[in-house]
Formats: C-alpha cells, structure tokens, sequence
C-alpha cells in the first residue's frame, strides 16, 4: 500500500457517450472508470436504482447497493487525509468528506494514478471515511483507462451537438406563434422524445452551445513562499485576463503554503498553469540573483514592476491578431462568450468541488523602491511571453522570417 502517486483527468467517459451541460456526476463517473463499465450504463442503471437523476450526485444507500450488485466490497475508515492515505493496490473507489463543510466526493484511483476531474488532495480538507475494494468475483477495470466500446445508443460529442441543434429548430417550432397547432403538437413530442433518449433537460438546449460542450478541470500552484504576495497575484491576474482569459483564479492558505488555483476549461486551464508557473519561476529567480530576495525590499518592487510591464498586446507570441484590427463587433461577441465561460466555471466549481468563492483585499507593503522596479518594469517589458499549446484563429499569418 503507498499515497497516491499522481493526478490524471479522466471524465469517465461522459462527454463520449454524448452527455453535455454541467453535473456533479462523482459517483457515475468514478464507477465508470473503476469497473470499466461505459459511462451511460451506470447512469441509466443508477437513475432506475434512485427514480432520480444522477448528474446532481447519488444518495449513499445506492452507491453501495449498486457497488455490492458489482461485487465491490466496502471498508469503513478513520478520518485520514487524501493525501496521506494508503490506497490498496490495484483498483479502488475512495469515499471522501470535506471537513467542517460536511460536502462529500467520490474518486477512483488505479495503480496509485487518482482518475478524476479534479484533485481532491490539493484542498488539504477531504478525509477518507471508506474505500471500496473489488471482490473475488467484482466487475472491475483492467488496463489504462475505461472502456471505449460504444453502444448502439452511444455517441459521440460531435453527434451529440447536432442532436442539440435539432432540439433547438424543434423548440423554435414550438414556440413560433405562426405554426398551426398540430405543427406545435408535433414538435413538442418529438422534442420529449429526444430529450428521455439522450438524457437531457430543457437547460441543455436553452444554454449556450459552448457551455453545454466544455470540459472544466481545476488545477493547484504552490508559490514560492508560505503566503500570497502583491506581484504573485498580479500575475496570476496577468495570466488570465491578458492570455487565458476563460480562466479564472483564487488562491487559498493550506497549512504552511499558498495554493493558486486555476479552473475553467480543460485546455485553457492546462496551459495557464503551465504559463503561470514558467513566469512565476523567471520573475523570481531574477529578483533574487539582482536583489537577493523577492518576497520584500527592492526584490518586490522588481517583481511587481516585471508583471506591470509584461505584454499585454494580443501580438503576444502565439496570439493572432491585433485589437486595433478587431471589430467592435467581434469584440462584443468575444467578451459574451467568455463571460458565459467563466460563469459556467464558476456554476461547475460550486457544484463538483463544493466552492464559492468571496472577495477579498490585499495589504499594501510599507517599502518601495522605485528603481528597483523601474529596472523590474525595463526587463517585463523585453519579456517575450511564449503562451503554450495557443490555438491560432482564422486569419492569422505567422511572421516572415
């Protein structure tokens, strides 16, 4: 038996069998990758089980009726970290509670690798109350990852979108006061029909095509100190309204550290954090080879000047286009989307991990030096910031060499 060894995000299998729109799916989506079972099975199964839907989560008593039916076995534990719990090898589902809050969470883990969207030890407050471990004769995942088998009624995202835009030409029949009232009728059955089959809600349809089609995930930071400084969230500020801005940031105090997390959109999220910690890395290294330190004195008045100055033009290397050159038009579009983006994000971190956030001020520091950071803000701005894995938008032409 070991801790856990890494993090690998794995949704199940939901978003290949179709399923769109946010949920708080933990316990179909860790049975799914645990006993290799495809996602929409044990959906359906546990919908039976519960006369309820199990996007929002599962009562208890079905989890382990339907885990027993599996031939998994359960083992109540003391309340250990997630992160200092020993998970037995192999394949296992592990019970989890947030402290104080009481907000349950359900994960799996293989081969000492925890699958899941998020990593429940970067919060320091989850203890494991039991862990279920396959029996003798147990329905249980062998190999890399769940099953990709697809059903007859399986399908893929692609398809499933173009069930999403049928569903919207019907509801606009529907709602279109100039169709008789058979051709209302109608459509109203078809669009009922459509929705029991693909297990969707009328939210799915209403919403925006983006939100309903977006993977999220939640990724952790360490910063170089025990506590947060003014140019660390200035950067963290930087990384996601000037280069990622569908992303978005807290941070929070976990025992003696300081944790920067970012959530949002698998891919964004991947790369802002991949981003932040590269420049996170620079800017202090700088800071201590001119001034000795970073976290106070000249050394933090270089940094904050670094982050002030950074490039903030959409020339940024790996970006596409100027803003000057962008529509007015264009723009309003662009910051519509991802204002519904971060309030998708900000819906999906309430509902998988359990987190609002709250506002809060930072204190100011008493010493400043101003040479320092006229010097910090000379070398941000001769920062070539290299943004990585950055999609590329129509249009764009790459500099002649």
């Amino acid at each position: 038996m070991e801790r856990i060894q890494r993090f690998y995000w794995n949704d199940g299998g939901r978003s290949s069998c179709g399923f769109v729109g946010l949920a708080g799916d933990c316990v179909t989506r860790a049975i799914s990758i645990a006993t290799g079972l495809v996602y929409r099975d044990v959906y359906n199964e546990l919908s039976k089980m519960a006369g309820m839907s199990p996007r929002a989560g599962m009562v208890d008593s079905v989890t382990c009726q339907y885990l027993a039916r599996c031939g998994w076995e359960r083992q109540a534990t003391t309340g250990v970290l997630v992160e200092d719990f020993l998970v037995p090898p192999g394949t296992s589902i592990i019970e989890c509670k947030k402290r104080r809050r009481g907000n349950g969470h359900v994960f799996a883990v293989l081969d000492g690798v925890l699958h899941d969207t998020w990593d429940p030890r970067e919060e320091m407050a989850y203890e494991v109350n039991a862990v279920w471990t396959p029996g003798s004769n147990a329905v249980v995942q062998r190999g890399d990852g769940p099953t990709t088998r697809r059903h007859d009624n399986d399908l893929t995202q692609a398809e499933f979108e173009k069930i999403i835009q049928r569903l919207r030409a019907i509801d606009n029949t529907a709602r279109n006061h100039a169709s008789t009232e058979s051709e209302r009728e109608n459509a109203l059955r078809m669009m009922q029909s459509l929705l029991m089959r693909h297990n969707l809600t009328r939210q799915d349809i209403t919403g925006q095509e983006v939100d309903s089609t977006t993977q999220h995930t939640r990724l952790a930071c360490a910063v170089n100190g025990s506590r947060a400084l003014a140019w660390e969230k200035d950067l963290a500020f930087y990384v996601t309204d000037h280069i990622f801005p569908m992303t978005q940031w807290y941070y929070n105090r976990q025992g003696h550290r300081t944790l920067f997390f970012f959530y949002g959109p698998k891919f964004d999220v991947d790369n802002a954090i991949q981003l932040f910690r590269e420049l996170l890395l620079t800017i202090a290294s700088a800071a201590k080879l001119l001034y000795g330190g970073y976290a106070r004195g000249s050394g933090a008045s270089y940094a904050e000047g670094y982050v002030a100055s950074l490039p903030k033009s959409a020339l940024v290397e790996g970006t596409v286009e100027d803003v000057g050159e962008t529509k007015s038009s264009d723009h309003s579009l662009i910051q519509q989307r991802t204002l519904s983006v971060q309030e998708t994000a900000r819906e999906w971190l309430d509902l998988e991990c359990g987190i609002r956030l709250v506002k809060g001020y930072r204190r100011t520091r008493d010493f400043h030096d101003p040479a320092a950071e006229g010097l910090g803000r000379m070398h941000g701005a001769q920062h070539q910031v290299t943004v990585p894995n950055r999609k590329l938008r129509l249009g764009f032409q790459p500099p002649s060499k």
